[in-house]
């Protein structure tokens, strides 16, 4: 029974987009695991921009001075 994590910064995903990336993540694990996908449990998280760091920074931050 796999369970996959995705976590994405909070910027803009449509549901077709996180829809797409479950389908994806699933069909993956069937195709080169061979897990089954009625049990595959996927789930994405998003983060606000600034609760995410990187270099001591918040993304927001960073997102701010161009990088």
């Amino acid at each position: 029974m796999p369970y996959v994590n995705v976590k994405i910064t909070r910027e803009g995903v449509t549901a077709e987009q996180k829809s797409a990336v479950i389908a994806g993540i699933t069909k993956l694990l069937k195709d080169e695991l061979g897990k089954n996908p009625e049990t595959t449990f996927v789930v994405i998280d998003e983060i606000d921009t600034d609760n995410w760091g990187i270099g001591g920074q918040s993304v927001t931050v960073r997102r701010k001075d161009g990088r």
